[in-house]
């Protein structure tokens, strides 16, 4: 197996970072990755904020779920959906662009996606840990505000970064579901009960399959945090399609 592939594979979330600080010249490389990823026309529909004030990193901890080593993480990096810049570029030059819609957000929000990948794969080949903080989208007012962010910019990735610990370098990567059930040829095919059954069932460990998954709903699912993720995009997308 090739060392691309190796990587891809190996490559899990880390959470617990040594004390060193990562390079300038590893940075660099990292953030080039993401500048470098496929993007829809070429447009580079993000903006990656590099958080380096410590003040900014703790609010950042508290506001996404209050988890402290968001804090301690050696670089942590904010991929913004930005359908601003190119909306701005077309007024400077005269233009008359309707306002960005559903569609533009969505597109921006794919391009985001993938440069922050570029990232977490460019730190990965350089020993270095990343974990993807989706609590980035949770009470979105808060984190707008404290990322000074204008209309038509949305933050739709945070990534923290660092070099992992023998623990985490030791700590099993969860198993993923067969590959089967993910890979659809041709047209989605909705599953019974028990193929879903099947899919999840090696999740459960020493609880039953039901119990697992009504647990599983209720701590995810069902939370305060996932309902209130829910709600802040929701009005940010109501608000974004008033314009």
């Amino acid at each position: 197996m090739n060392e691309v592939l190796q990587q891809l594979y190996d490559r899990k979330s880390v959470r617990v970072f040594e004390e060193k600080e990562i390079s300038a010249e590893d940075k660099a490389a990292i953030l080039r990755a993401a500048v470098m990823a496929p993007t829809a026309g070429n447009q580079q529909l993000y903006t990656i904020l590099d958080i380096t004030d410590q003040e900014k990193k703790e609010r950042l901890a508290e506001t996404c779920d209050h988890q402290p080593f968001i804090a301690s993480a050696k670089m942590v990096l904010v991929f913004c959906a930005d359908c601003r810049k190119w909306y701005d570029a077309f007024q400077s030059c005269g233009c008359e662009p309707r306002t960005p819609g559903a569609g533009d957000l969505m597109l921006a929000v794919t391009d985001t996606a993938i440069a922050a990948q570029n990232a977490v794969v460019a730190a990965q080949s350089l020993g270095i840990g990343s974990c993807y903080i989706g609590d980035i989208m949770e009470n979105c007012e808060q984190q707008r505000e404290i990322l000074g962010l204008p209309e038509y910019v949305f933050p739709a990735v945070m990534l923290v970064f660092g070099y992992p610990t023998e623990q985490q370098k030791n700590r099993k990567k969860p198993e993923r579901v067969p590959m089967k059930h993910i890979v659809h040829e041709n047209t989605y095919r909705q599953m019974d009960a028990s193929e879903l059954k099947e899919m999840f069932g090696n999740k459960n460990g020493v609880k039953t399959y039901e119990d697992w998954i009504k647990a599983f709903c209720s701590r995810k699912y069902n939370s305060d945090f996932s309902r209130e993720m829910t709600r802040s995009v929701e009005v940010y997308l109501q608000d974004f399609m008033s314009k």
